[in-house]
């Protein structure tokens, strides 16, 4: 049925966001060029326009940011936890002051709603450096023993998903215990990590403490195997988190490893369906499911599918895409040409090994890289769809019979970060979550965040936790 009102336009202005021509890296607290001058242009998914030309890192500048850091290590590392708070609290107050610019910006270079940029992400990258803060002068009873000391220069690579997010999830604990950081953001989305540098110089951070390098995974590999790097955070796939491991293993490097998911959202008779769905679609529909806990593989009771997913069905009908800047959109563009292509192309798969596939109606604009919401019904855990992480809006409907066979179908995975749990019975939640092997599990809701909850996997889903004080143990020496 349409809808009794169409939603007038609602763009977000741009003006509020005044992109350079060309960005340097920062080395030192200075913008500076690529020893070789080399530079790669950065675009909007949603237009294709380029947005601007980055410096591209190589191996003699990822030496340099690591001497910077190592430099500024000493001072940084001496300085009591109350002095090194100011400086979080300062950059925290200054990303919600700059919110709407980087909200703004973030949605032109990732291409996400700008209702998640300002309602999700912004908050909870101020909300991280504000936790931080709070704890680096309570480090003696973090658990941690008397007078933990930092681990020294840190190497963090962050992906495209959420750029700003994860830059906060590594640097904030980074230097609330006192270590320097030198950080490689995605390819594709380096525009807020190089505002972010400019933060550091507006809050007075003391220069080399922070070092930010643009470019491709070349320079991500030459700053993991850096012989002067104590510690490598990294967020992104598996498969390169494997190539990591294989890299720092027989070194002294600490190593914290996020990575890929096919998280089961089960929904038990008893659930609230509406509710349910609303926690569905969020699971695998928010940043248009390029995110690693999406909840990517939908468990069903029998008894229930079909109310379900007529609903679910209905409720997808209702979702909005196209432009990210306009305030009422639901889903945005997938964030590069070679991100649709492999959506596109395990999405044909599913179809081709007999999965029924279904969309609802919904025009794609001509410019841009777009996926429409997708599911997939009748599927067995032998389809593709049901095993590889598709990184975008597509959702596999399995069903199950009892709470033994829904735990063995979540369980059966290689992967392990995220699962969700939905009815009524307190005591069904606590009995199932006890049997699942997954780092995070939300009951009767998706995708909540918080920086004083631990978040991470097991199995090829990582090792190591991020947020609460669980995670500052991966910057420490103990």
């Amino acid at each position: 049925m349409a809808s009794a009102f169409e939603y007038a336009p609602a763009p977000e202005s741009r003006s509020i966001v005044d992109i350079a021509p060309s960005y340097g890296l920062f080395i030192n607290g200075e913008f500076t060029e690529a020893a070789d001058g080399k530079v790669f242009k950065t675009v909007s998914p949603s237009t294709e326009e380029v947005l601007s030309e980055v410096a591209e890192a190589g191996e003699a500048d990822v030496d340099r940011a690591v001497q910077a850091a190592r430099k500024a290590f000493e001072k940084w590392s001496a300085l009591p936890g109350s002095e090194r708070a100011k400086y979080l609290f300062r950059i925290a107050r200054i990303i919600q002051e700059r919110s709407r610019e980087l909200a703004v910006l973030e949605t032109l270079d990732n291409g996400k709603p700008i209702r998640e940029t300002r309602d999700a992400d912004l908050p909870l990258v101020a909300a991280h450096f504000f936790y931080y803060a709070g704890w680096a002068d309570k480090l003696d009873h973090a658990g941690y023993g008397a007078n933990p000391r930092p681990l020294g220069v840190a190497g963090q690579v962050i992906p495209w998903n959420f750029p700003l997010l994860m830059l906060a999830w590594k640097i904030a604990p980074a230097l609330a215990t006192g270590n320097t950081v030198v950080l490689k953001p995605a390819e594709t989305t380096p525009l807020s990590a190089l505002f972010f540098a400019d933060i550091c110089r507006q809050a007075g951070l003391p220069k080399g403490v922070v070092n930010i390098l643009t470019g491709d995974g070349r320079a991500g590999a030459a700053l993991i195997a850096h012989p002067d790097v104590d510690k490598v955070a990294f967020t992104g796939s598996t498969a390169v988190g494997k190539q990591i491991a294989r890299t720092v293993a027989g070194t002294r490097k600490k190593v914290t490893l996020e990575l890929g998911g096919k998280g089961a959202n089960i929904v038990f008779d008893d659930a609230p369906v509406d509710q349910a769905v609303e926690g569905i679609v969020n699971g695998i529909f928010f940043n248009q499911g390029q995110v690693c806990c999406a909840g990517s593989r939908l468990l069903v009771q029998e008894s229930i599918h079909d109310e379900l997913l007529d609903s679910l069905k209905r409720r997808l009908g209702t979702l909005r895409l196209g432009d990210p800047l306009d305030k009422n959109t639901d889903i945005g563009a997938i964030n590069s040409a070679e991100q649709l292509a492999r959506i596109t192309a395990l999405a044909d798969r599913g179809e081709a090994e007999g999965a029924e596939r279904w969309s609802p109606a919904c025009e794609l604009p001509q410019n841009g890289f777009w996926f429409a919401p997708t599911l997939f019904t009748k599927v067995t855990q032998a389809h593709t769809v049901a095993r590889d992480e598709i990184f975008g809006p597509v959702l596999s409907v399995l069903t199950f019979r009892t709470p033994d066979e829904a735990v063995a179908k979540a369980n059966n995975t290689p992967y392990g970060l995220s699962a969700g749990i939905w009815t009524e019975k307190g005591s069904r939640i606590l009995a199932v979550a006890n049997k699942l092997r997954a780092g995070v599990i939300w009951s009767n809701t998706f995708n909540k965040f918080d920086p004083t909850s631990p978040f991470g996997g097991y199995k090829e889903s990582g090792f190591g936790r991020e947020g609460g004080r669980h995670g500052l143990e991966a910057y420490l020496d103990v």
